[in-house]
């Protein structure tokens, strides 16, 4: 996609010069219209009510007569196309007055119409233009990335562009309309009087030149808040980004005071937009009220001296109504277009052309390999983080091979790296894989080829599969049947230049990695995980993991006879008391409050979490069964409790993770509470239902608090049947109930095979029920099961939802599952080694014998396992070693970079 215009109006007419082009005809077309509603007063008045038409004693009148007056140079006279109807004096009143409602409806279609059309192309626009910024984001060259903040740009694509896409419908559409409305009027009132003609006209023109002088400064000023309202957007994400060094430094008041300040900035400037503004509105209203106190003194005088009747007068009455709303929406269009443009030239500096890399061309058919070997010729690289460039001259190597670079101490190598596949540009010189260049190489080609996996990667939001096979989603599978919604999506894709393809398609191509299906790709990447040392963490996801599938199934099936072959497993090895099953008679300890009054868990979003407590079904039941106030008074003791082990506990202590039910932020409400607790004022509704959520979530042998009283147990449970009448009473099964010999799809598929509660109060429970778990999962085939369902564990915002290695095995595997020529390993070798999942760099040379590791290593030890050393010395020499010795000190003569012949 091409870069941006560098003026906006170019832009405009560039992609939308056909349909502002149709809208301006319908507006032109319209005219005639506007102006027989403007000329109708006049007849209705003076013909019908003042009676002209009837002045020499005629019965009748005609009405819909139309005549052509033709000019003089034509040979003047009057042709009667019509001659009309003749009709009586009211019938003439009744006649005109229909017409006029007539052309006051057809002017309003119009007006729908033509307001309709610009709207739908103001959309269109913005989206094209939200789309082709976030195409020109994908282009930014690696130095233009490290200046600019993500929230800048996203709040670029997101919000300084709408103002943009709502005044493009406008751009032309706007003036046209209005101006020929107000140009209309105006020559409506010159034709009935020149005097108030000149005198309306005198006064416009002073509103069309004062109006936009006085606006200017609002320019100045918006452009202003829009560069502050960035730089805060930036700012705020800035923070979020560095939340945890904010809390761990304890300098949250003064980041506040920042932002405090920054707002403050923002309001200055806002309160000075909004006092020029409202200045200016209330002149140009002053003068619009001019103008009918002319009409009204001057055109009474005209009329009471018998020079202008009073048809005509009401005619201009009605036509100058209809003229400063036009007037005022053309200045605030000017006011918008100035605005706007300022906007629109800020935005095509964020992405201006030396930001961006060359548009990558459409690479057809199969990709090239790139071959041997791997050629740097005069290269020179720069830190991002400033210093002076580091010549390493130039050197070659044959490919494939396993590759160590190594610099002691220096960031030469991971740069070098980064060179490689493209995320870094050398100050000078060219890096060369079989004759091809990699700095002009399409990315298509080079992503293809070349993989990267560093110590730090990026991960999307959504699950551990979505992840892997992010890189295999190139291109849709073609022969995709189109529906209805389908053209009308590829209707507006075409119509706003964006992408075509259907996000509903199949986008994994299954040729990169060579598998015949996707569940040959799912048996790879378990493959894959499981050789990097993420089998035992897929398989703990994977018991997480909900149970969402119907009991008739074949797994559902075969889950449930796991779980009776579980009991059975514990029972005869006297382990039956490691877990306390679920029992529709018996109070599980294990299970918190909740749970055991629903005896399953929430369909319904309103009886998840703390929401459960404000149910009014659930606390008319507990009213009824004598257990609310007990519930309350047990919520009440637990945040006593909780008060006095948190108030002197710093935010990150353990024990708020263990007594995760109040956050650090809510202590202090909770102490409120307290207070009026103990000092016997009535509690608000609020505070019994966040006592009552406390008692709902407590589970005595996590918390030991010593509150769960056997009398109040055995409510709980007699209550059970009352709860689920009361929830299911709306014809809904709000709650998925705990059944033997059913699969419970609310549960994680560990809780479907224990039907229970871990007995945590038993020494190396949860370790010996996880054995006897792993053996019945592998009794009944369920391994790959649980596997696939690993694979479906969302990752979070970032992976923050993983540990630190696991994001690596994850990204690695990612590269791997690419089948590339080249893998890149930035320094991901060392941390998954120093997590201890020793083997890593064999498991990478046992992968494809063909595929070359080029590997950055921080020691001698890791070097030594690799068939070449790279040495690179910011010296300026190039060592290449091999296992047998050194093969080739280089420290060869600066060379200039070959430059491209005519030919190539």
């Amino acid at each position: 996609m091409n870069e941006l215009e560098p003026r906006l109006f170019g832009y405009i007419w560039r992609h939308s010069k056909r349909d502002q082009l149709l809208i301006c005809s319908v507006v032109v077309a319209s005219l005639p219209f506007y102006f027989a509603s403007l000329d109708l007063p006049r007849r209705i008045v003076n013909d019908a009510i003042m009676g002209k038409a009837f002045a020499h004693g005629e019965n009748t009148s005609s009405f819909l007569e139309f005549t052509i007056h033709r000019p003089a140079w034509l040979g003047g006279g009057v042709l009667h196309a019509f001659e009309g109807f003749q009709v009586s004096r009211l019938d003439l009143l009744l006649g005109l007055s229909g017409l006029f409602l007539l052309l006051v409806l057809i002017n309003g279609a119009f007006k729908y119409w033509i307001n309709l059309a610009k709207g739908a192309l103001g959309e269109r626009m913005l989206r094209r233009l939200r789309f082709q910024l976030f195409t020109l984001m994908l282009r930014f060259k690696p130095e233009a990335l490290r200046e600019i903040k993500p929230s800048e740009t996203a709040t670029i694509i997101k919000d300084e562009v709408e103002p943009i896409g709502s005044f493009i419908g406008d751009a032309i559409v706007v003036p046209a309309f209005l101006g020929a409305q107000a140009t209309t009027a105006l020559a409506f009132i010159l034709m009935q009087n020149v005097v108030l003609g000149l005198a309306a006209a005198s006064i416009v023109g002073l509103q069309v030149v004062i109006i936009p002088r006085l606006r200017r400064q609002l320019l100045k000023l918006n452009r202003e808040r829009q560069l502050a309202s960035r730089m805060f957007a930036g700012r705020i994400g800035e923070v979020l980004d560095g939340i945890e060094a904010v809390r761990i430094n304890d300098s949250g008041r003064w980041e506040q005071a920042e932002i405090g300040a920054r707002l403050y900035s923002l309001f200055n400037l806002r309160l000075q937009i909004y006092k020029r503004k409202f200045m200016v509105k209330y002149l140009n209203n002053m003068l619009a009220q001019i103008t009918p106190f002319l009409f009204y003194a001057v055109g009474g005088v005209f009329a009471l001296r018998g020079e202008l009747d009073v048809g005509q007068l009401v005619a201009v009455l009605a036509a100058y109504r209809d003229l400063p709303p036009p007037l005022k929406e053309l200045i605030d269009w000017d006011q918008q277009r100035l605005d706007v443009e300022v906007k629109y030239e800020t935005i095509a500096a964020h992405f201006a052309p030396q930001r961006l890399r060359q548009a990558d061309p459409e690479v057809e058919g199969a990709v090239p390999r790139l071959g041997s070997p791997l050629a740097a010729e005069a290269l020179s690289l720069r830190s991002p983080h400033g210093g002076n460039a580091q010549s390493l001259g130039s050197f070659s190597l044959p490919l494939p091979s396993r590759i160590a670079v190594f610099s002691p101490g220096s960031e030469i190598p991971h740069l070098f790296a980064r060179v490689l596949t493209g995320l870094h540009t050398p100050q000078s010189g060219t890096v060369r894989i079989g004759g091809h260049d990699l700095a002009t190489l399409p990315r298509a080609v080079l992503s293809r080829r070349i993989a990267y996996a560093g110590a730090e990667p990026t991960l999307f939001a959504g699950t551990i599969r979505d992840n892997i096979v992010y890189g295999l989603r190139r291109r849709p599978a073609d022969g995709v049947p189109v529906s209805g919604a389908r053209e009308r999506q590829l209707f507006e894709a075409m119509a706003t230049g964006t992408e075509p393809d259907s996000l509903s398609g199949d986008w994994i191509d299954l040729a990169i990695p060579g598998v015949a299906d996707l569940a040959e790709l799912d048996r790879r990447i378990i493959d894959l995980l499981s050789q990097f040392g993420m089998k035992e963490d897929l398989y703990r996801f994977g018991l997480s993991a909900q149970s969402s599938f119907q009991t008739e199934s074949d797994l559902a099936q075969r889950i449930i006879a796991a779980r009776h072959s579980l009991r059975a497993h514990l029972v005869e090895h006297r382990l039956g008391d490691l877990v306390i099953p679920f029992d529709r008679r018996v109070y599980n300890v294990q299970a918190s409050v909740a749970e055991n009054l629903l005896f399953g868990l929430p369909r319904v979003p309103s009886l998840v979490g703390r929401r459960l407590a404000s149910e009014p079904h659930l606390r008319a039941v507990l009213v009824r069964q004598g257990l609310l106030d007990d519930l309350v008074t047990m919520g009440i003791n637990i945040a006593g409790n909780l008060i006095e082990i948190f108030r002197d506990l710093p935010v990150g202590h353990p024990l708020w993770r263990r007594f995760s039910i109040i956050a650090p932020d809510e202590l202090p409400e909770f102490e409120e509470r307290i207070g009026r607790v103990q000092q016997h004022r009535s509690l608000r509704h609020a505070d019994t239902e966040a006592f009552l959520a406390l008692a709902l979530y407590y589970v005595e042998p996590r918390w030991r608090l010593g509150l769960l009283e056997p009398v109040i147990m055995g409510r709980v449970v007699k209550a059970r049947h009352a709860v689920e009448e009361a929830l299911n009473a709306d014809g809904e099964e709000a709650i998925e109930l705990y059944d033997p010999e059913t699969i419970n799809c609310r549960s994680s598929i560990m809780d479907n095979l224990l039907f229970g509660r871990i007995n945590l109060t038993k020494v190396h429970a949860e370790a010996q029920v996880n054995r006897h778990i792993h053996a019945v999962i592998e009794e009944f085939g369920l391994e790959s099961d649980v596997n696939l369902r690993g694979l479906d564990f969302r990752v979070g915002n970032k992976g923050q939802s993983l540990a630190a290695y696991q994001r690596i095995v994850i990204d690695l595997v990612r590269s791997l599952v690419r089948r590339p020529e080249l893998l890149i390993v930035d320094g991901a070798i060392e941390r998954l080694e120093g997590a201890g999942l020793h083997g890593t760099a064999q498991a990478l040379f046992g992968f494809d014998p063909d595929m070359t590791v080029v590997a950055v290593v921080e020691s001698e030890a890791q070097a030594q396992r690799f068939d070449r050393i790279l040495r690179l010395d910011p010296g300026g020499s190039v060592a290449i070693e091999d296992r047998t010795g050194v093969a080739r000190i280089e420290a060869l003569p600066e060379r200039e970079p070959r430059r491209a012949s005519a030919a190539e």
